[in-house]
């Protein structure tokens, strides 16, 4: 069984946190991560993107969400919504919410912001808002996560997240806090678990 990590991510703070879900959802036996990208969208007619990108995961398609058991589905924040990217490729998913495919699977989301208040949770509810449509099961993080009531970085009960910061040291430099870790983690093992629930 797999549950479908897809994402999109430009500086590597939202890839971070998905590699993190992953590990959460392959801590449940008998589930597997598929981790898939999204490529980016461009304002003028580009010539279509390689299946496979130069670096990291391959591209997601609508047969990766057909075949998956649950979805979990990250994106940093753009100005309090999901990236244009996630949303033009979910925007391409209408077959399958005639079809009912991704209906009764469970469903989680994730993002990063660079900023404490640069608009997660608003962000969140944005990726929701399809998957909603699609009738699949909104999987969060409860407050019993002891971990959700101590951090002081990313981490929300809609969904996991990152405070990236500006690290003026090492730019480039991704550091996901241990709560954060740890929440992105447990929003993996959540999904994962109701998946084998639900294909009992």
């Amino acid at each position: 069984m797999e549950i479908l990590v897809l994402y999109y991510s430009r500086k590597g703070s939202t890839a971070e946190l998905a590699r993190q879900i992953c590990r959460g959802v392959e801590a449940v036996a008998g589930v597997t991560a598929r981790l898939r990208t999204v490529p980016p969208v461009h304002s003028v007619i580009a010539p279509p993107e390689a299946v496979v990108p130069d670096a990291g995961p391959p591209y997601a398609t609508v047969e990766d969400l057909k075949e998956c058991a649950g979805l979990i589905m990250g994106s940093p924040t753009r100005f309090g919504n999901m990236a244009a990217p996630l949303k033009y490729f979910i925007d391409s998913t209408s077959a399958l919410w005639a079809t009912g495919a991704l209906c009764n699977k469970p469903a989680a989301v994730f993002t990063s912001t660079q900023t404490m208040h640069g608009g997660q949770e608003s962000t969140l509810l944005s990726m929701l808002l399809p998957l909603l449509h699609h009738g699949m099961y909104i999987v969060g993080l409860p407050f019993t996560e002891p971990v959700l009531n101590q951090t002081r970085t990313g981490g929300t009960p809609y969904g996991a997240s990152h405070v990236a910061g500006s690290n003026t040291i090492d730019p480039g430099k991704i550091d996901l806090s241990d709560d954060e870790k740890n929440l992105a983690r447990k929003l993996g093992e959540r999904v994962a678990r109701l998946a084998l629930q639900l294909n009992r």
